[in-house]
């Protein structure tokens, strides 16, 4: 039996901090997984520059309330719960997740923890495991389910890499340069096509 495995942002959602960035007018924050493989690097270049304009953990959760999910994301997720299980496997965290999962039927989620002092102050992250989106594929397979797995980004690589069939799914170029041993797709619907040969 297939179980699907897929990222969040950037495949159901927009990205979370580009959205951050243009509602607070700060740039830097545009960066992410699809710049920066090095996720440790990325988040405390991010708290860095939370702390400089002085923004909180409140700041983020009003702009995360306005993202709605990108067109035809909740009709796909319907699509694959009709067929098989969902589990989607995200570097966001809990405290930003609520309102999108919401939106989007809420499918399982795995993801991680923020670290706020008194203030709200975002002081650190907790995550679920070392290279949690790997480790939950090979999970999935120890209980011999074969998986399918989509992503965009560099954290995503070694999900797609250890699952029985991955693919980038809108993926910007540099990573599909790095990549180019994976398949791409673009849209929901050609991504219907490869999945219904395994669900």
């Amino acid at each position: 039996m297939y179980i699907v495995c897929s990222d969040l942002e950037g495949v159901f959602v927009p990205e979370v901090w580009i959205n951050v960035a243009e509602k607070t007018g700060i740039p830097e924050l545009r960066r992410t997984t699809r710049d920066e493989p090095d996720y440790d690097k990325l988040m405390h270049y991010r708290m860095k520059i939370l702390d400089e304009h002085g923004l909180k953990l409140h700041d983020i959760q009003d702009v995360i309330a306005q993202i709605r999910p990108l067109p035809g994301a909740v009709e796909f997720i319907a699509w694959i719960k009709e067929r098989t299980q969902l589990i989607v496997v995200s570097d966001t965290f809990r405290q930003f997740a609520e309102p999108m999962m919401i939106q989007l039927g809420r499918p399982t989620l795995f993801c991680h923890n923020l670290e706020m002092d008194e203030t709200n102050r975002i002081t650190g992250y907790k995550l679920r495991q070392a290279d949690p989106k790997r480790k939950t594929v090979e999970a999935l397979q120890s209980l011999t389910y074969k998986v399918i797995a989509f992503g965009d980004s560099y954290n995503d690589i070694s999900m797609l890499k250890q699952a029985d069939f991955g693919i980038l799914f809108r993926p910007p170029q540099n990573v599909i340069n790095n990549h180019s041993e994976l398949p791409v797709t673009y849209d929901y619907e050609e991504l219907k096509e490869i999945l219904n040969d395994y669900i």
